[in-house]
């Protein structure tokens, strides 16, 4: 799998309505030989509790990504990290942040940058794992401004939607590396 070898954190599958959509059981098969330190997360979107429950049998995920609301009726055992996914624009009442959450555009999906410097200030606050229109080209930029826990990549390393492409996750994987070498030398 070239984004374990490329030296991936986790990886995502999707489970939401999308041309990357995989089954469970596809996922299952495709992350049979992925090793424990790499989180395998089911990356759905409003999913009912049912849908939840097959994907989690049938998949055995990690960590489920979805929308902070779909907490509130989610059956999440313990041991599977809930990473909700938060919006620019529609981030909830109040100070309170997940301890850890995705930050993406209005759409999940949609390739969409969200405001760095808004960011940089949520990111403050938790562990943000910065989403929404990385590629190769401007995530060593996203990294130094806003200072994410993590970064999520989809359409930034597809050749065509959902075709992702080799080269280009190991130049992506290369460029997060080489960003968050170069801020903590900046620290030293």
């Amino acid at each position: 799998m070239v984004a374990v070898d490329a030296g991936a954190d986790a990886i995502g599958f999707v489970f939401a309505e999308s041309v990357r959509r995989v089954s469970a059981q596809h996922a299952a098969g495709i992350s049979a030989h992925v090793p424990q330190r790499v989180k395998k997360v089911a990356v759905m979107m409003h999913p009912s509790n049912d849908e939840w429950q097959k994907v989690r049998t049938s998949f055995q995920p990690d960590v489920l990504q979805t929308d902070l609301a779909d907490f509130d009726y989610l059956e999440v055992p313990e041991g599977i990290e809930k990473w909700p996914v938060m919006r620019e624009g529609a981030m909830p009442a109040g100070d309170a942040l997940p301890e850890i959450f995705v930050y993406e555009g209005r759409a999940s999906g949609s390739g969409e940058t969200v405001n760095w410097q808004l960011a940089a200030q949520l990111a403050k606050r938790g562990k943000m794992i910065l989403a929404g229109g990385l590629s190769i080209a401007n995530v060593p930029a996203a990294i130094k401004q806003v200072a994410p826990f993590g970064v999520d990549v989809s359409s930034g390393v597809e050749s065509a939607p959902g075709k992702k492409e080799s080269t280009r996750i190991q130049a992506f994987i290369n460029a997060v590396r080489a960003a968050g070498s170069a801020i903590e030398e900046e620290k030293v």
